[in-house]
């Protein structure tokens, strides 16, 4: 066998090797958690997250271009909780809320649920959170949760979406004041274990 057939024989079989792995990997629905991991350390960087200082400023001093710019939420939601009680958004009026758009086959979404559990965990009390899980099968998403350790409540649609929260793009998080106001909306995944974060959210109660 001469030298050239043999690199390509040997070329055959990386590349044959490399083909097995991803069809494992997405066979296994493996495939999102390992980008979703990569993703992980785009995080670390900080350039995905929401620019929340001059909010959490404006918020604070009781700015008037936030007063006058401020949008109302639509509290006009149903949801379903993984006991299968229905909860009203209603419910959670006069909280912090953060909420969640997200699904177990999105890998921005499965990078940033870590960030989301530590930020739950430590201020779990003060702010309501909602994890709208986008999943066909809720089953999924509450397997998912389980076997990662997440405790943040999970929710599905019990009702149809207002168009306020209607979003093409997975993962998206939606910010409600205290006073009922919507003062955030990021689409896309973002570290939000931050201490700016944490602050923006504390200047919203």
């Amino acid at each position: 066998m001469t030298k050239e057939k043999k690199n390509i024989k040997k070329s055959w079989i990386k590349n044959g090797i490399f083909i097995a792995v991803l069809a494992i990997l997405y066979f296994t629905g493996l495939h999102t958690e390992v980008i979703g991991f990569v993703q992980r350390g785009v995080l670390e960087t900080g350039l995905m997250n929401p620019d929340v200082e001059e909010l959490a400023i404006a918020h604070h001093n009781k700015d008037e271009s936030y007063t006058t710019n401020s949008i109302k939420a639509d509290f006009n939601l149903k949801l379903m909780d993984i006991e299968g009680d229905i909860v009203s958004l209603e419910d959670l009026k006069g909280k912090v809320i953060f909420m969640n758009f997200w699904a177990t086959w999105c890998p921005p979404c499965v990078a940033e649920m870590p960030s989301i559990n530590k930020l739950h965990n430590e201020i779990g009390d003060d702010v309501a959170f909602v994890m709208l899980s986008f999943d066909k099968d809720f089953e999924k998403a509450k397997a998912f949760n389980k076997r990662k350790g997440y405790d943040f409540p999970t929710y599905k649609l019990a009702s149809n979406l207002p168009e306020m929260f209607e979003s093409a793009a997975l993962p998206t998080t939606f910010i409600i004041d205290a006073k009922g106001n919507l003062a955030l909306t990021h689409k896309g995944m973002a570290d939000y274990n931050t201490s700016k974060f944490k602050e923006f959210l504390n200047s919203l109660k």
